[in-house]
Parts: C-alpha cells; structure tokens; sequence
C-alpha cells in the first residue's frame, strides 16, 4: 500500500501543473499579441552626411609641399643617417662574432670580478657555464661591448635600433648577482 501512496503522491502535482499550463499558456500567447500590436518601435532618422568641399592650394608664397626641391632635401637628409648608420653598424657587421653574443644580455649574470696581469677581469655565466671577459670584448645579441669592469658592474655600450628604424648607441650594464644558498 505504501508504494501505490508514493506513485500517487509523485503522480498528482504532475497533473495538477500539467492542467493549469494549458489555459495560462493560451492567455500569454494572447497577452504578448495585444502587446505586440500596440506597440511601435521609434527609430531615430540618421542625419544626412556633411558635403565635402575640396580647397585650392593657394599659398603660393609658402614652401610647396610637392616641389622637387622638397624631395631633393628629403633625401640628402635620408642619405646622411643612412651613412651615419653605416658608419657606426658597419664595423660590428665586418668583425667576426664572438661566443657570447649568441646569449641575449637578460641570461648572462655577472657572478664576480678580479685583476689578471693589472687589468680587471669580470666572471660571468651564461647556464652553469662560467666565462671570463675582459674590456674590450662582446656580449648580447645587441652588439655590445664591454667599455667598464668595475666590483660590482660591468657596463657595455651597445648598439641597438630606435623606434624610427634609427641605429643608436646606448649604454647597458650588468649588476653582480648574489646567489642564495
């Protein structure tokens, strides 16, 4: 008996739900269709388009913009950074690589520095490999060389391109890394 009260008990909301959908669906369908057809959509009309209107060059006084004098200025000036920018590229593209120039600067660490023969000597590894570089020599993949061994420092001047394509010299250096036991 119990088993018949549990169907009866699951069975009933069922239908008492399923016979009151049947006339609030009806009246909804009715509802949303006296809205639709009352209401109406404003649309805002787009404002026509401003007319162009083309002006003459007039200024004649002025410097043309499109004279040949112009050009010819343009490209003297093009041709003088071209040769700056040969003048301080060309040497570092004629010289053979050396092997840390492979490495970009941010994975090489100054580790230490001593004095070899009266002259200051920097360690630096690149891994777990450990080099020796002196004044004079290169690192990084920005043509850098090394101008300063000092304790805790190594500077480099590097050359490198700015944001107008322009090739430019400036300074990086390395900081000594402490490393944590």
């Amino acid at each position: 008996m119990s088993a018949r009260r549990l169907i009866f008990s699951l069975l009933l909301p069922l239908t008492v739900l399923s016979a009151c959908t049947g006339a609030s669906e009806n009246e909804l369908r009715e509802w949303m269709a006296q809205q639709k057809s009352q209401t109406f959509p404003k649309v805002v009309p787009l404002s026509e388009p401003k007319q162009f209107k083309p002006e003459n060059y007039t200024e004649t006084t002025e410097f043309d913009p499109f004279s040949a004098k112009k050009l010819t200025l343009a490209l003297k000036k093009d041709s003088a950074q071209a040769s700056s920018n040969a003048a301080l590229l060309e040497p570092e593209l004629m010289r053979r690589k050396e092997p840390l120039e492979e490495f970009p600067l941010d994975t090489i660490a100054l580790v230490g520095s001593m004095v070899r023969d009266g002259k200051p000597v920097a360690l630096v590894t690149v891994g777990k490999l450990l080099y020796q570089v002196r004044v004079g020599e290169h690192l990084g993949q920005n043509y850098g060389r090394i101008t300063k061994i000092v304790e805790t420092e190594v500077t480099l001047r590097e050359i490198v391109q700015d944001a107008a394509g322009e090739w430019i010299e400036r300074t990086a250096s390395l900081q000594l890394q402490e490393r944590s036991k």
